[in-house]
């Protein structure tokens, strides 16, 4: 039997980031009920029940938007003289054209991992960045030359000057401030600028004079113009900052607003799209919009329904003019093939 709480609780421990989703609201006839639940991880595996082959597509891919968004949703999934006229945020509508005609709402929320500090440096901006990011709710890695844990008590974690060790510690959610003052600005910049996938922030607290010798020193030991153009120098957002505190402030300032405006990235929880076999032409025939909502690379639409379908797991798919149709459920599949002009034609308007 599958231990829901168990099992949230594990992803939590390991850092792993994944969704819950909770039925919270149904209208019969539907398989699942209030209360049931899944969890959602990033290679769009769900674990539990919240229903049947219509609800579940959905509600991972749901789930998988709200990975890279981090935001939580409400997903009514109801036959479409049900839906709501007006869009409301936080609301996602599906229409629903399964033989049962039920009615299922589905909360979906993402839980992600502390976002990463990791500062670079064994001087009083670093220490600065260590109170706050702490207070902050920053999971929080000091790599500094001679640094050690009663430097800094109140980080996670202290490594030594070891630039190799700091490349295997950046990942899409961390952010990374180098304030080594001219010590070692460049080995630790080249280290985090090279990593793939890419660090979400990369900074360093220097003068502009400095930081175009330190970009001059970086392009000359083969950095890309697109791996430079990740260095955000200076660090921080203009407040007219003096004292390490209130660089630290004004650094971890510009972290939380670009976190919260949606700008500095989200882990990609779609690896399985990646090199996947794709019917080229079912994709091209999707509109860009279904409704309110934009497709997704990798996704289509069911010609018969039109609902959102993810090309990668589709299983059920039909030729037809030279042209591959991806279906979400055999029913879809067998109308389609009655008539596939008159399915055509009925998408062509959606």
């Amino acid at each position: 039997m599958f231990d829901f709480l168990s099992e949230a609780r594990r992803l939590r421990d390991a850092g792993t980031p994944f969704v819950l989703a909770i039925v919270v609201r149904t209208d019969k006839p539907t398989s699942a009920k209030p209360g049931a639940k899944a969890i959602i991880t990033a290679d769009g595996k769900l674990h539990g029940w919240v229903g049947g082959s219509c609800a579940s597509p959905t509600v991972i891919r749901e789930a998988l938007k709200a990975l890279e968004d981090g935001q939580p949703r409400l997903v009514h999934l109801s036959p479409q003289e049900m839906l709501r006229s007006i869009p409301q945020e936080g609301l996602v509508e599906v229409p629903l054209t399964c033989a049962s005609g039920g009615t299922l709402e589905i909360y979906v929320e993402p839980c992600l991992p502390r976002p990463h500090l990791l500062a670079v440096g064994h001087l009083p901006i670093v220490a600065a960045l260590v109170e706050l990011g702490v207070d902050l709710g920053f999971e929080v890695t000091v790599m500094g030359q001679g640094a050690t844990a009663d430097d800094f008590p109140r980080a996670g974690r202290v490594l030594g000057l070891d630039f190799e060790e700091l490349q295997a510690h950046i990942t899409p959610r961390a952010c990374v401030v180098v304030a080594s003052h001219g010590n070692y600005d460049e080995p630790a910049l080249e280290a985090a600028l090279k990593r793939e996938p890419p660090a979400a922030y990369v900074a360093l607290v220097a003068s502009p004079r400095r930081a175009a010798a330190v970009k001059d020193y970086l392009r000359e030991s083969g950095l890309s113009e697109a791996q430079l153009a990740r260095l955000k120098c200076p660090a921080g957002l203009d407040i007219g900052a003096v004292t390490p505190e209130e660089i630290a402030l004004s650094i971890l300032a510009e972290i939380v607003q670009l976190r919260r405006t949606g700008v500095l990235a989200h882990p990609k929880p779609y690896p399985a799209l990646t090199g996947a076999p794709k019917p080229a032409e079912a994709s091209a025939t999707a509109p860009a919009f279904v409704g309110e909502r934009a497709l997704r690379p990798g996704e289509t639409i069911c010609p018969t329904c039109g609902m959102i379908v993810e090309i990668a797991t589709a299983i059920h798919t039909s030729d037809y003019g030279g042209q591959t149709y991806v279906f979400c459920c055999p029913q879809c599949k067998r109308r389609f093939e009655k008539d596939p002009e008159k399915m055509l034609a009925k998408m062509q308007t959606r």
